[in-house]
This record gives C-alpha cells, sequence and structure tokens, in this order.
C-alpha cells in the first residue's frame, strides 16, 4: 500500500526539479544546477520556503536585479552547452516583466531557462501592495 504525500504545488514543483537529472559523459547529473531568486510579494511563502527545503539539491542564489539573474541563468545553460540549466523566479510585476528581454534572447539562441515568475493573486482577491 502507498502512502499519501500532501505536498503544496511549490513542494511539488521543487522536489520535480530537483530530481530531473541527465547523463553527460556517462555520469548522471542533475538538469537543474539552481534557481536564481529575488523574493518579494507572490513567491516568498510558497516557492521561497520550497526551495529552502531542498536547498542541498537545488541550491538557490540570489541577485540584485531580475534581468540580471535571468541573462546569469541563460549564461549557465550557454556555458553547460545546454545540458543543463537553471530555473529563475521573481515577485509579480515589474521583477517578473524584467525577465521578458531574457526570455527573448532566450527562444532566439535556443538556449534553455526556466522562468516562474510570481503572482500572488493566482487563488484570492487582490491586497492592495
Amino acid at each position: 500500500m502507498t502512502k499519501t504525500v500532501r505536498l503544496t504545488m511549490a513542494q511539488a514543483l521543487t522536489r520535480f526539479l530537483s530530481r530531473q537529472m541527465t547523463e553527460i559523459d556517462g555520469k548522471k547529473v542533475p538538469i537543474f544546477g539552481g534557481v536564481w531568486a529575488i523574493f518579494g510579494h507572490g513567491n516568498v511563502a510558497g516557492i521561497g520556503e520550497a526551495l529552502y527545503q531542498v536547498r542541498d539539491e537545488l541550491p538557490t542564489f540570489r541577485a540584485h536585479n531580475e534581468q540580471a539573474m535571468a541573462h546569469a541563468a541563460i549564461a549557465y545553460g550557454k556555458a553547460n552547452f545546454r545540458r543543463r540549466f537553471m530555473a529563475a523566479t521573481s515577485s509579480i510585476g515589474p521583477g517578473a516583466l524584467n525577465m521578458v528581454t531574457a526570455a527573448a534572447l532566450a527562444h532566439v539562441n535556443r538556449l534553455p531557462v526556466l522562468f516562474l515568475p510570481g503572482d500572488v493573486f493566482a487563488n484570492r482577491l487582490p491586497d492592495p501592495v
């Protein structure tokens, strides 16, 4: 009999990302090198706590600007010859918008990256921000 595990969406997502593997030169390595994150309203309680729970398998790196961290995540994918890549998460609003230019760059150059913009208003009434 299997045991039911109750997880939040953020916990399920971070566990899934931390368990993704690829094979490089005959050796299994994690696909994700880590997550770049700027925490604010929209992603602190959910994904911030979930990333902390898997910090040994999926390290979290901090940045001062969303555009810079998104480009750093793209650079990681390019430096690893598209075989490994990183994710980037930001709070809702202008922070998420700052990652759009990096998303365009990654798309045009076919570079792997995963963007996870925060959205505090997805499941409840908006509060004044």
